[in-house]
């Protein structure tokens, strides 16, 4: 489009922005659009000769030397010359999708506005950019005080007029898929504002709300240091209650979030000690998850405190009772590697474990028909019952 037609345009987006009060969303982000484009017509290539063995080429075929576009780019100066309908390609000099930094700095801009419905639809379109585009969710966290512009709705003094929950639901829904961008995951759980933020939206809003905050958490703790700081920030004790009372699709991402933290032996104590042991065997009894869940209870199983909680008949019982009847191979032997774990610490539980191996051969059919690591622990088990009660025998093990 020539010069004189997009000060054409212009002019009228202006006047209907000067003119009229209910101008909306749409109005001024077509305004900076446009201005944009117009840049491309003032600001001149600089030039070359030094910067030839180091340059970013844009789209329009205009060059730059790569420090001062990144330079530029990070300070989130809004007149670089990037129209709407141009290529974006990463200061990597990779090529990649459609990103107009402009557009998202602008976006970036508008959850500091004073208009609720301006911030709405920011945070929508955001949410939109960064579910669909990897370049997005990339360059999202590139710009200076991009984090806090971001959570700033979420982050103000709670008045009587708390953040709308969709608006909310789209904010930390779109901190998720940013997370999902490997270099975003440490910057993110280093903001001061981001984790705290999450942990009290797994206990607030939307079911979407609370699920995404914690499969976020989940998300940021795929680096072991995140995995420190996220357990060291009272996010323990909403995620048990998340697991506990949430809705079906909540329980599974906070289980996936514990699974990873407790990876950590600090963190696993942290679920031990608030409780989680008997929140997860709830779950289990309830057919709920029992699978997913019976891979957390093996890892909490490695903690003594955790051994005196399914040190009763009622529970050694059930779990041998699902080596009888599950068709799950995995959740076999995170079975027998929990019975393993318990009698190990305690080897008066083995009379539990004793009567049951006489009346059902529980241990001996899987140490002769399940993974090499079931059989394993189920051929320990026997030979620990065999030596407390030399009496017993116990198939051809003996």
């Amino acid at each position: 489009m020539a010069e004189t037609e997009l000060k054409k345009e212009l002019q009228t987006v202006v006047k209907k922005i000067v003119e009229d009060d209910d101008y909306g969303f749409e109005t001024t982000i077509e305004a900076i659009k446009i201005l944009s484009s117009l840049a491309d017509f003032k600001i001149k290539k600089p030039l070359l000769g030094e910067f030839m063995g180091d340059i970013v080429a844009l789209a329009s075929t205009q060059t730059y030397s790569r420090p001062h576009m990144k330079k530029w780019l990070k300070e989130c100066n809004i007149t670089w010359p990037q129209s709407q309908k141009e290529l974006y390609q990463g200061v990597d000099g990779k090529a990649g999708t459609e990103v107009d930094p402009i557009y998202l700095n602008s976006l970036l801009g508008l959850m500091t506005s004073s208009s609720d419905s301006d911030r709405k639809r920011a945070a929508k379109e955001l949410r939109r950019l960064t579910k669909n585009s990897k370049s997005y969710r990339a360059a999202i966290c590139e710009f200076k005080d991009a984090i806090p512009r971001l959570l700033s709705p979420l982050s103000e003094t709670k008045t009587e007029s708390d953040p709308d929950p969709d608006l909310c639901e789209d904010l930390i829904t779109t901190v998720f898929n940013a997370s999902l961008h490997a270099n975003n995951k440490k910057q993110l759980a280093e903001n001061p504002a981001v984790i705290p933020l999450l942990i009290e939206y797994t206990m607030l809003g939307t079911i979407e709300t609370r699920r995404n905050a914690a499969a976020t958490l989940g998300s940021l703790s795929a680096l072991d240091s995140n995995k420190f700081i996220i357990g060291d920030s009272g996010a323990v004790a909403p995620l048990i209650e998340l697991l506990r009372g949430g809705h079906p699709s909540a329980i599974r991402d906070a289980a996936s979030t514990i699974y990873t933290l407790c990876k950590v032996r600090a963190n696993n104590a942290k679920f031990v000690e608030q409780g989680a042991v008997e929140v997860v065997l709830e779950k289990i009894n309830d057919g709920i998850l029992v699978d997913e869940l019976l891979v957390i209870l093996a890892m909490l199983s490695t903690n003594r405190t955790a051994i005196d909680e399914l040190g009763d008949c009622k529970t050694l019982q059930s779990l041998l009772r699902i080596i009888r009847h599950s068709s799950s191979e995995c959740s076999k032997e995170n079975c027998v590697a929990i019975l393993y774990n318990v009698c190990s610490k305690d080897l008066t539980l083995l009379m539990v474990i004793r009567g049951e191996e006489i009346k059902k051969q529980t241990l001996a059919k899987l140490a002769d028909t399940g993974t090499t690591r079931a059989r394993r622990k189920a051929i320990s088990i026997i030979l620990k019952i065999h030596k407390a009660f030399p009496a017993l025998s116990i198939g051809k093990y003996f």
